[in-house]
């Protein structure tokens, strides 16, 4: 009996701090996870009440013009300063971010019907089918998403729904793969032959079994297209081929804003380009963290 304990005690002996190490890193590493998210929730919700509420509270009549007042630096007044025609700038950045998240939102769920469509009637139909959805997916993927956005864009008036259609006629490629693969997955799981086998029609299996399977990997991809399509808008909107330039637009908003940097007036800038850059960090952020709910063997990553 001593010589079948003895090497166990012995052994158990030097597992020990390496088991509390790794306990420890993993609580860590999970506090971080908690932290991040929190960050997250919070940066994100105060978008929303910012998007929400200060419509409500501050008319946009009062963006009007005023030169005697052009670029005046952050103050008790205008925290974040006016712009180089004197309209405050705390507001323009509020209404343009209104503007990117309706057009990210809504871009980024039709784009994901496109390719939840797609991939699913690829995955289910199989074959030559299959091989030929994918082939046109692969043609599509060829083209850069912006330059393809660009040509689309310049078939319309500049607007808001030019640019929502371009955003979601180039970013539902992503979708159909991730869709596509899952449903080939699902395809062979027992239930799938055990409803075949008992006379469900393809059809029948498609929209009671594989659709439903995937939605939550669809809605994740929706999530993570929003803050792209935010970026998609923007860029179009500084190259001019976005919204008009009356609009209010956060890419309109750094173009014009270009001559007063080169003179030293630098919050023009920063203060949209902030609200470009924490709003989609923050998106993707809480998008990461349901990614790895879903599947936390995979670490977390924005789909491009």
């Amino acid at each position: 009996m001593a010589d079948t304990t003895l090497p166990e005690a012995a052994d158990a002996g030097p597992r020990t701090p390496a088991v509390r190490h790794e306990r420890r890193g993993g609580r860590r590493a999970a506090g971080s996870r908690t932290l991040r998210v929190r960050v997250c929730a919070a940066l994100a919700s105060a978008v929303v009440l910012a998007v929400l509420l200060v419509p409500l509270l501050v008319p946009l009549d009062l963006q009007a013009v005023d030169l005697a007042a052009k670029l005046r630096a952050p103050s008790a007044a205008h925290p974040f300063g006016t712009d180089d025609v004197g309209r405050d700038l705390l507001l323009r950045c509020v209404y343009g971010l209104r503007v990117s998240l309706l057009v990210g939102v809504v871009a980024a769920l039709a784009a994901t019907v496109i390719g939840t469509a797609v991939g699913a009637l690829a995955g289910a139909l199989g074959g030559w089918a299959d091989r030929a959805v994918m082939r046109v997916v692969d043609l599509f993927s060829s083209v850069p998403h912006l330059l393809l956005g660009i040509f689309i864009v310049a078939m319309f008036r500049p607007g808001v729904w030019p640019v929502i259609i371009s955003v979601a006629l180039t970013h539902w490629l992503s979708t159909a793969r991730i869709v596509r693969a899952e449903v080939l997955s699902l395809r062979s799981r027992p239930y799938i032959d055990a409803a075949v086998s008992g006379g469900a029609s393809r059809l029948r299996v498609t929209v009671r079994h594989l659709l439903p399977g995937v939605l939550p990997q669809a809605g994740l991809a929706a999530v993570l297209m929003v803050p792209h399509a935010i970026w998609h808008e923007s860029a179009l909107s500084f190259l001019g081929l976005g919204l008009p330039a009356h609009e209010a637009s956060l890419g309109i908003m750094v173009n014009s804003a270009r001559s007063s940097l080169l003179a030293g007036d630098w919050w023009p800038t920063l203060f949209p380009g902030l609200f470009i850059i924490v709003p989609t960090l923050a998106i993707a952020g809480l998008a990461g963290a349901w990614r790895e709910r879903i599947n936390p063997r995979r670490r977390s990553e924005l789909m491009l």
